[in-house]
């Protein structure tokens, strides 16, 4: 593998406080990517924005609003991770699908390659930038669009489970699973819409704790212990 993009959870980034962010979590990211990227890895970054808005829980906003206040968390939190990331030598280009000022730069596949080709881990920011689409669907488009070989869904639970693992302590974790069974099981690895996106573009997906030791350069690695999902 050459390219992946690394789907970051913003309720993980924020550590136990699950608001705003854990600067310790996010350097403990920043480090394992430089380490990646130092390996020849190029790596893209989306990271949800739950830490700082979930619109859908509101009944008193227009879903249109809340969904664009959600798209801002997410440039917001990419701003700032694109920061630790520059703190520990890599440089960073944060692109979005709509106009940030001089924040970011303007998505295209183009620039995106461009960008990967300097060796820059590239953030992907604003989810698809239209209401009604998650970072869900936003990470599975973008790894999509570039010609990522994998998606690596980085979460607060260290896989696939049959029920959720906080709710029934005898759920079962998948080592590995097709998209066709996390579709027709409702699995929720992503949201239904995302995993027909990966189904119908043979997108392979691999979740895992973000919180596990160094479980982002394992994943790569051949120490992987969460779940594949396979296409």
């Amino acid at each position: 593998m050459q390219r992946i993009l690394l789907k970051l959870s913003g309720e993980a980034l924020a550590g136990e406080k699950k608001t705003g962010f854990d600067e310790d979590t996010v350097r403990k990211v920043a480090l394992q990517v430089k380490e990646l990227t130092d390996d020849g890895f190029q790596v893209g970054i989306v990271i949800g924005g739950g830490n700082f808005w979930r619109g859908r829980t509101s009944e008193n906003i227009d879903r249109t609003k809340a969904d664009q206040i959600g798209m801002l968390a997410t440039v917001m939190n990419c701003i700032y991770v694109s920061e630790i990331f520059r703190s520990v030598g890599m440089q960073t280009s944060i692109l979005t699908p709509f106009e940030c000022g001089s924040f970011t730069k303007l998505f295209s596949k183009d620039r995106a390659n461009k960008y990967f080709e300097k060796g820059q881990v590239v953030f992907f920011a604003g989810g698809t930038g239209h209401p009604y689409f998650s970072t869900d669907t936003g990470v599975v488009l973008r790894a999509i669009e570039v010609e990522a070989d994998v998606i690596l869904l980085a979460k607060s639970i260290d896989g696939v489970y049959d029920d959720d693992p906080n709710k029934n302590p005898g759920a079962k974790k998948y080592d590995e699973v097709t998209i066709d069974e996390v579709i027709a099981k409702n699995l929720q690895v992503v949201d239904m819409t995302a995993s027909i996106l990966a189904r119908d573009n043979r997108m392979p997906m691999w979740v895992f704790g973000l919180n596990m030791e160094n479980s982002i350069v394992n994943a790569l690695k051949g120490q992987f212990s969460g779940t594949k999902v396979m296409v």
